[in-house]
């Protein structure tokens, strides 16, 4: 997952003239499932089959919010990565949801995710709140 990452920016980068070491990937969750995109997109790369731990993201305010009872891992739509200069990404109201590949965390960090919330992002830091690239029930 790493090395996809390194090449979004990498081309984001080579395409813009922009130096490598100022840009970071940002994570836009959209509103479609897989079934719904047509064709690559121009910026970045759309991905799915990512789950979310702790919260729920509802596609009607797309941002995060408070998980429905026994609903455990809820599945994301679609999420466009790309990446963007560290400029653009301040001041955004988002939390900083960390991403792993399993559900033990720890080891398998990839990436830091910034969504959309209308809580504040203390709020999903103490829910511990986190994407899951993979999931065993």
């Amino acid at each position: 997952p790493q090395a996809f990452l390194t090449a979004v920016m990498q081309v984001t980068a080579r395409k813009n003239e922009w130096p490598l070491d100022k840009l970071a990937i940002v994570a836009d969750v959209t509103k479609r499932g897989p079934e719904e995109i047509e064709g690559a997109t121009r910026d970045g790369a759309y991905i799915h089959g990512l789950f979310i731990e702790g919260a729920r993201w509802d596609t009607g305010t797309s941002s995060v919010e408070e998980s429905f009872m026994k609903e455990l891992y809820p599945a994301l739509p679609v999420v466009l990565i790309k990446a963007a200069t560290q400029e653009k990404l301040e001041g955004r109201e988002v939390y900083a949801c960390p991403v792993y590949k399993t559900q033990s965390r720890g080891p398998t960090y990839v990436f830091t995710a910034g969504l959309r919330t209308k809580a504040p992002p203390a709020k999903w830091v103490l829910a511990g709140v986190c994407l899951l690239l993979d999931v065993v029930e």
